[in-house]
């Protein structure tokens, strides 16, 4: 019979209390759940769309095709997404667009005819490539969206990317294309987009933290490092130490995570079960060399070098002296890992290897019913985590997957578009779940009892 404890896990019941203690705004650690049964069974929604339990409803509140403030209409392909307060009353949400410049032939006239001198890149006709970010202003008490705009194109496939203390959004483009393939510069890149923004940005490509296949970000707010994943089926896990706190323009070390003791440690458990489920591993960094990487040999020079391997490094989430991130294929069976990072109390610093931090494979899936390709995640009011599915079949059955401190999952919604989740965030107060669903671009904001349990 399958249970939801069809699941290799470790930790121990208080695994997510980092997390409870996010900068987004503390939750209360109490109420942490300690069965899966989440908020009970989901309610068919009768629009087909998503379906979510009893007590909860969603709004539409942006979707593709939607005439923007600025002229635009709401591009496809909706990612990433982060969560900004802007007042007592209003949010600001930064939403990635996955696009290629292939995806322009497909695009509205306006799009397709965009020149701006704003643009990072253009095609041969000089039209701005159509990936980038859009910014939406959306009023949490009137519950009505105020204005959307563009606020960076010109790049390729912005995939996830991660919030950052001092109020910007670090988008990460999933592509490597070079110049020359029908694109003026090389792509690879992450980008700075503040939460102000009131229009498009000059873009500036964060060059020192590497030219790869970048899926998400996530910055510690106390030190100010940031976290990269990447997403690559031989992916490397990154950090990358600023010169300055919260200013990334002014560049820093690129490195990558070693086990220590195990040169070129395989953690996907793809042929035998290496990385033991819970065990804690102790981790060293090696510096990476010519971060640029002209011949996106990144993450190959790094293993020759020591650094661990991962199973497609995607959403990541910082808490409270720790992160989670998801490797989505990893496990015997290929249907997810997460990962379990807390850092050193001397973290980036000469003392470090006094006090290392330690890595933990913390869940493993062994049935898709249950967990199948988590791809971006975030962390709930009450201290569970929330993981967007992202399957790659045919026919596709996507779910938002509560995981609780002890590593069970439970059904918060199902998808009945044959498309991917991805973008969950919490308004800061944690009253709104918002979420994209990747295409047709919808963003739908989730109210309901969030500290409300079905027993």
């Amino acid at each position: 019979m399958v249970t939801r404890r069809q699941f290799t896990l470790g930790a121990s019941a208080l695994a997510f209390g980092g997390l409870t203690a996010s900068y987004f705004g503390k939750v209360n650690a109490a109420s942490l759940l300690s069965t899966a049964s989440g908020f009970g069974p989901l309610v068919p929604d009768p629009n087909k769309i998503l379906d979510l339990p009893a007590g909860f409803d969603y709004q539409v509140i942006s979707q593709l095709g939607d005439a923007m403030s600025d002229g635009f209409t709401v591009p496809d392909r909706a990612d990433g997404m982060g969560c900004f307060a802007l007042d007592d009353e209003r949010v600001v949400l930064i939403r990635n667009h996955e696009l290629h410049p292939k995806d322009l032939a497909k695009a509205e006239q306006s799009i397709q005819e965009h020149k701006s001198a704003l643009a990072y890149d253009q095609n041969n006709d000089g039209v701005a490539l159509p990936g980038g970010t859009s910014k939406l202003v959306y009023n949490l008490q009137t519950q009505t969206l105020e204005e959307q705009f563009l606020t960076l194109v010109g790049t390729v496939r912005n995939c996830a990317g991660g919030a950052t203390p001092w109020n910007t959004w670090l988008t990460c483009e999933e592509s490597v294309m070079k110049a020359g393939a029908g694109v003026s510069k090389s792509h690879g890149y992450i980008f700075e987009v503040p939460a102000t923004a009131t229009g498009l940005i000059r873009p500036e490509p964060l060059t020192a933290m590497g030219r790869f296949n970048h899926e998400a970000a996530a910055v510690d707010p106390k030190t100010g490092i940031v976290y990269l994943t990447e997403d690559r089926g031989d992916s490397l896990f990154y950090r990358f130490i600023p010169n300055q706190r919260g200013k990334l323009a002014q560049g820093g070390q690129l490195q990558a995570l070693v086990i220590k003791g195990s040169h070129g440690y395989d953690t996907r458990n793809w042929a035998s079960n290496n990385m033991p489920v819970h065990k804690w591993m102790h981790a060293q960094w090696i510096n990476l060399d010519n971060p640029d990487s002209p011949e996106d040999d990144l993450r190959a020079r790094g293993y020759q070098n020591g650094a661990a391997i991962f199973a497609r490094g995607e959403g990541i989430h910082w808490g409270d002296n720790e992160l989670y991130f998801c490797c989505t294929n990893g496990g015997g069976k290929e249907l997810g890992q997460i990962m379990r990072y807390q850092p050193s109390s001397f973290e980036g610093q000469a003392q470090e290897s006094e006090a290392p931090g330690r890595l933990q494979l913390f869940l493993q899936s062994e049935d898709k019913s249950l967990y199948n390709f988590g791809d971006n995640l975030t962390v709930t009011p009450f201290g569970h985590l929330l993981v967007c599915e992202d399957q790659y079949t045919d026919v596709v059955e996507n779910h938002l997957r509560g995981v609780t401190p002890e590593g069970e999952a439970y059904d918060f919604a199902r998808l009945h578009m044959q498309t991917e989740l991805a973008g969950a965030c919490f308004s800061p107060d944690g009253s709104v779940l918002f979420v994209n669903l990747y295409s047709p671009t919808k963003t739908l904001a989730i109210r309901g009892p969030w500290d409300k349990f079905s027993v």
